[in-house]
């Protein structure tokens, strides 16, 4: 692969999709698309603006990994709708967006844009897998700053995170990192770690904030750095930090695995080239007009073939 490579969280883009489009823009029978045309829009706009010649749809698969929930049980727990055993847990979805998906993902892959979930690994694994394995620049396009680790000046690795649509994206470099955290990509795993992060259900190291996180990653390099400090005496760190972090020793010694992102994902053989024309036009047509996908789609299709 040479050339940039964008990287796209799926999810995370869809649910903003759904919630900055009103629920009005419908299809012909009157069934809500706006998650899809929102969607459509959103690529429309990235491809125009940073032009990658690479674009992978990143999927989650299993949203709820088993492995992780095993290490940490409260992961994600708040956000179950339904438990299942042997398959992956129902994650709480709006009613009208959860019809919206296949949706998406019949218009992504009729497109030919290249669309991979991984079972039993969420998105965020499938884009750090991808990210290991680039040979050039990487535009990660998320919501979710857990992404912020990936960040690396070295190998060209950024993270657009939307601020408004994303047509208004923060472009999250080392030097925004360390200025807004005070970290960059590698340390920002063991800041959210130490942190802890309720959307996620991770619950960190009670009393330690980001701020102090920071502090502690800054005076003692990284989180083994930090624990090695915590069994010696002449270490800098006052009394209720040290009590802090050994009552922590069983959280801290698994949330690594939880809080990183896999880079060893087994990825599917996929064509990952920004397709120029559709690779499946009657598929896409018949699905343009049932789901009224209209300007949406057009202009997208128009900024491809350009």
């Amino acid at each position: 692969m040479t050339g940039r490579l964008m990287l796209l969280d799926t999810a995370s883009l869809y649910f903003r999709a759904y919630f900055g489009v009103p629920d009005s823009v419908k299809a012909p029978d009157g069934t809500p698309v706006n998650a899809v045309r929102g969607l459509l829009d959103f690529v429309d706009r990235l491809v125009r603006d940073h032009r990658p010649t690479h674009l992978v749809a990143c999927m989650d698969a299993d949203w709820r990994p088993k492995w992780r929930v095993e290490l940490i049980p409260t992961y994600k727990a708040h956000r179950v709708a339904e438990q299942h055993t042997g398959a992956p847990d129902a994650e709480e979805v709006p009613d009208t967006l959860a019809p919206q998906v296949p949706v998406i993902e019949s218009v992504l892959d009729a497109i030919g844009i290249a669309r991979v979930g991984v079972a039993g690994y969420e998105a965020d694994d499938v884009i750090g897998t991808f990210t290991a394995r680039a040979t050039g620049p990487v535009d990660i396009v998320t919501g979710d700053r857990d992404l912020y680790q990936l960040v690396d000046d070295g190998r060209g690795v950024r993270v657009l995170y939307p601020i408004k649509g994303v047509g208004t994206l923060q472009v999250t470099d080392e030097a925004v990192l360390r200025e807004k955290y005070g970290v960059g990509g590698r340390g920002y795993a063991d800041l959210a770690l130490l942190r802890g992060d309720p959307s996620d259900g991770l619950p960190g190291v009670p009393g330690i904030g980001e701020k102090t996180a920071a502090k502690l990653l800054a005076e003692f390099g990284d989180l083994p750095g930090i624990m090695a400090a915590v069994d010696d005496p002449r270490a800098r760190l006052t009394p209720s930090q040290r009590r802090r972090l050994t009552e922590a020793r069983p959280y801290v010694a698994v949330a690594p695995e939880v809080v990183r992102v896999a880079g060893d994902v087994p990825l599917p053989d996929v064509d990952t080239a920004l397709p120029g024309a559709p690779r499946d036009p009657a598929a896409l047509e018949e699905l343009a007009a049932r789901w009224g996908l209209g300007g949406s789609l057009q202009r997208l299709l128009t900024t491809l073939g350009a």
